[in-house]
C-alpha cells in the first residue's frame, strides 16, 4: 500500500504546475489546460483520502468535479471561439473587452 503522503505530494506538484500555468500563460487554451490540472489535483486528493477513510464520499465529489470540468471546458471553448473570431488570436491580453 502506498502511503497517503505520496498522493498529497503528487497532488501538490500537479496543482503547482497548474497554478504556474494560470499565472504565466497568455493563451486562453493554456488557461483551460492549467485549470484542468488544478481540478485533477483536487480529485486526486479526494480519491486518496476517500480510500484512506474507507468511504465513497471523495469519489462522489470527484464525479461532480468531473461534470463541472466538462461544463467549464464547453464554456471555455465557446469563449475561445469568440476571441478568435473577434481578435484573430486567442491571446487574453489583447482582448480588453468582448464588445465588437
Amino acid at each position: 500500500m502506498v502511503p497517503i503522503i505520496y498522493y498529497v505530494f503528487l497532488s501538490l506538484a500537479i496543482f503547482s504546475i497548474g497554478m504556474f500555468g494560470v499565472l504565466t500563460r497568455k493563451n486562453a487554451l493554456m488557461f483551460l489546460i492549467s485549470i484542468e490540472l488544478m481540478l485533477n489535483a483536487a480529485n486526486l486528493n479526494f480519491v486518496a483520502f476517500s480510500f484512506l477513510h474507507g468511504n465513497l464520499t471523495g469519489q462522489i465529489f470527484t464525479l461532480f468535479i468531473l461534470a463541472l470540468a466538462a461544463a467549464e471546458v464547453a464554456v471555455g471553448v465557446g469563449i475561445i471561439i469568440v476571441l478568435h473570431r473577434t481578435f484573430a488570436d486567442i491571446d487574453v491580453t489583447k482582448a480588453v473587452t468582448m464588445r465588437w
